[in-house]
Formats: C-alpha cells, sequence, structure tokens
C-alpha cells in the first residue's frame, strides 16, 4: 500500500493516526475491498463539488483545521449540498436539526442553512475544533463527528485506549459499525484524493476551477433577478444556493449573502444596485471603542446604524464582543455631524 498510495503519511499526519494503521489487519482488508469502489465515487463527488472546493478548504485552514477535513464531507455528502441522510441530516456537513441550532445555523420553512457552503462549513469548523479540544486528536474529532461525543466516550473508556486499531477493531465491536468503516473511509479517500493532488498518481485529475465568492443583497431579492443581472442561468444560481429554498432572500436581516461564481464579482458590482428608498447611503465611518455591556445592538442604535452592516465592516461573524474592541461603524452625514456637536 506504501507504493500504491505514497499519500498516506501524509495523510495519516493530518488525522494525527499513527503511521502503523497502513499495517492494521482490519484496514487493510477495507482497502482491498472498497478502493475500486472509493475511487469511483471520489471522482464523482469531485466533479459535484469541484466548484465550492476552494471555498471551503480556505475556510478550514484559516480556521486551524486541516483542509484534509473536506473528506469528512465528501464521505458525510458527495458533496451534494442538499443531501438529506434518512435520519434528516441535510447539507455538505450533514448536520442534524439539533446541532445546526447549537451552531446557530438557521433551519427554517424557507431558508436553511445546513445547504449553504460557508455557513455549514463555518458551523463544521465549529463543531470540529470543539471535538479536537475534548478528545485532543483530529481522529477522535472525527469518529465523534459521526457517532456523537458521548458514544466515543464510552468506547474509549470500555477499550482502555484511544488507539485506532483498537477502537476500529470489528471483532471487539467497541463503536458501531456505521463508525468503524467512516474513519477508514475518509483514510482511504484522502489517500486516493492527496496521491491525485500531489501529483503520485497517472490518473487525470479533476481541476478545482470556477471558485466561488459571497456578495450582498437586499432582504426579499429574488435569485431570478440577479441570474439576469449576471446573465448566468437560475437553476445555476439555485444550485449554487440551495439553503435558499424558494429562491427568494429572507426578510429576516436587511441584507444577506449568496454565492456567486468569482468570475460574475464584477458584473455583480457593477449591476446591482441597492434602492435608495430602502437603504440610505452610509457616506462616513465612525470609530467606536467597545465599552463594558455594550451590545452590538445598543451600539447599532446609538449610531442609528445597521447591525448586520457593522459586522461586515468590521469583518464579525457574531454579534460577540470584547471590551476595548475597535469597530468601524458605517453612519449616515447626518448621523456623522451629530455625532460631531455630541459632548
Amino acid at each position: 500500500m506504501e507504493t500504491k498510495y505514497p499519500s498516506y503519511s501524509y495523510v495519516f499526519n493530518e488525522f494525527d493516526v499513527d503511521e502503523s494503521y497502513l499495517y492494521d489487519e482490519g484496514f487493510i482488508s477495507f482497502v482491498s475491498k472498497q478502493e475500486k469502489n472509493l475511487k469511483s465515487f471520489y471522482k464523482h463527488s469531485l466533479r459535484r463539488g469541484k466548484e465550492v472546493l476552494p471555498m471551503m478548504q480556505g475556510l478550514l485552514i484559516d480556521d486551524g483545521v486541516s483542509d484534509l477535513f473536506i473528506y469528512l464531507s465528501m464521505v458525510e455528502s458527495g458533496f451534494s449540498s442538499d443531501a438529506v441522510s434518512p435520519k434528516k441530516a441535510v447539507g455538505l456537513w450533514q448536520f442534524m436539526p439539533a446541532t445546526a441550532r447549537d451552531y446557530k445555523l438557521t433551519v427554517c420553512n424557507n431558508y436553511d442553512e445546513r445547504c449553504d457552503t460557508v455557513s455549514a462549513t463555518s458551523a463544521a469548523i465549529n463543531y470540529l475544533n470543539k471535538l479536537h479540544k475534548q478528545f485532543g486528536k483530529w481522529y477522535l474529532a472525527a469518529l465523534a463527528y459521526n457517532c456523537g461525543e458521548g458514544c466515543l466516550s464510552r468506547a474509549i473508556k470500555r477499550a482502555g485506549t484511544d488507539d485506532l486499531s483498537v477502537l476500529t477493531d470489528g471483532n471487539l465491536k467497541y463503536l458501531p459499525r456505521e463508525t468503524r468503516q467512516y474513519m477508514k473511509k475518509i483514510l482511504l479517500v484522502a489517500m486516493i484524493g492527496e496521491s491525485f493532488t500531489l501529483g503520485f498518481s497517472n490518473d487525470k485529475n479533476e481541476i478545482f476551477d470556477n471558485p466561488l465568492i459571497q456578495v450582498d443583497v437586499l432582504a426579499g431579492t429574488s435569485l431570478k433577478e440577479i441570474a439576469a443581472l449576471l446573465k448566468i442561468k437560475e437553476e445555476k444560481l439555485l444550485d449554487l444556493n440551495r439553503g435558499l429554498k424558494n429562491g427568494v432572500v429572507p426578510h429576516d436581516n436587511a441584507m444577506y449573502k449568496i454565492t456567486i461564481p468569482i468570475e460574475k464579482m464584477y458584473a455583480f458590482y457593477l449591476r446591482y444596485e441597492v434602492p435608495e428608498v430602502n437603504k440610505e447611503y452610509k457616506s462616513h465611518m465612525i470609530s467606536h471603542n467597545v465599552s463594558l455591556g455594550e451590545t452590538l445592538e445598543a451600539i447599532a442604535t446609538y449610531y442609528e446604524a445597521d447591525r448586520e452592516e457593522i459586522k461586515t465592516s468590521n469583518h464579525l461573524t457574531d454579534d460577540f464582543l470584547t471590551v476595548g474592541m475597535l469597530l468601524v461603524i458605517p453612519v449616515t452625514q447626518n448621523v456623522f455631524e451629530k455625532c460631531l456637536n455630541r459632548p
């Protein structure tokens, strides 16, 4: 297997797996039986997900998680953003409704953030980081992602070790069969994928082209309208934004992010205009140091500003503020002049 998958050392290291696992009898047997099917699965998944992969990999790396965890998403969903499991888990990372809410993903009749590439990937990163902090190794985080924290904790306690060979042993059965197979699948598709990526394979690798970008649009915006502006098929835009179940941006917040192909970015900014009747032009920026007890909502009210605009301007992913944090607040000229005259 060393000759066939020379990427194994890199893959195992990224998941904190000891290299001796390559010679584990259960893993060798799994590879022998499944590599043909999983090579086909890898190629089909990559073809399906090649547009979202650069964005997913970038988010993983930025937040301290190996980009090889894209293979966890591959095993979970085959890179189908609207995949639904028999247990009603949804999206690229297969979040159950309760876990989705725990990680601040909106799940309602007309909007399901589990289908949104950026929101779901960010939530998965937070969850994986939490699991890694709890269990101390990345392969344990992946196992817990599949079977749950309680199940893994009990398995480790019964086994008296967190060794992967012991936990995935088909005779000892400390973990459910699905979870034992799960980690083996991740390692094998990662070895297949990284052999392509690192140039070890003679097979032609799929190219990660057509990267994506997110842009802000007004609440209530129709994707049909945006597709017409960008001169792309509506079905294409709907496919990139499957969290919007009816093809219309919700009205819950003033602005929402949607995903478009990066090559359409300039067309978007040239052609998409926010109607003045819905949004005052914010011509000035005011700096604000956060004091003890202040909330984002209170700061927005004080400056007659929009909470979501403040978050966007300061690259905030949530409403959490710390004392002394410096914020820039987009305000109108009228508010700016009022602030100058305040004592």
